[in-house]
């Protein structure tokens, strides 16, 4: 699943028409390239997650926030990010990259992935995506991009 949204992501950020819209015709194509339906379902429903959590704002427990509050991680998230992960998005939060609403928003679609545990590449790609994908984060996704393309020739970390 994590590759089809890799390669959904890399393939259509730059098009001038965005996403297709038809599902089937995205669905067939994908196949075609070699994935599976099984994992192009599953990355669709994790994208369609994505738009109604900014759509409806679906995040109660970010609504009270104040500055000196420390995100505490559930057993399961530790156990999927590491302490290297856990600390990245510490560090983009406190540089104003991720809001805490995005932050939440990154946490719940990296649970939501197919893998038992990610490494920083896997959450670097989460945050791009989710910041691409929320209106009004545009400038935040212009740094997150520098942070990782600026000084790497163009590759991921």
């Amino acid at each position: 699943m994590f590759d089809v949204l890799i390669y959904l992501f890399e393939t259509y950020i730059h098009t001038a028409s965005g996403m297709q819209v038809d599902q089937d015709k995205l669905t067939d194509d994908l196949t075609s390239v070699g994935f599976e339906r099984k994992d192009i379902c599953n990355a669709l429903g994790w994208l369609e997650k994505l738009a109604f959590m900014q759509e409806t704002n679906a995040l109660p427990y970010t609504s009270c926030q104040k500055p000196h509050l420390i995100r505490i991680y559930a057993y399961e998230e530790v156990m999927r990010l590491d302490s290297t992960c856990r600390g990245y998005l510490l560090f983009l939060e406190q540089i104003q990259v991720l809001t805490p609403e995005t932050r939440e928003m990154v946490i719940d679609r990296v649970m939501a992935l197919d893998a038992e545990q990610l490494d920083l590449e896997d959450v670097e790609w989460v945050v791009l995506m989710v910041l691409f994908n929320v209106p009004g984060h545009e400038y935040a996704y212009k740094q997150m991009e520098a942070l990782l393309f600026e000084y790497n020739d163009g590759y991921l970390n």
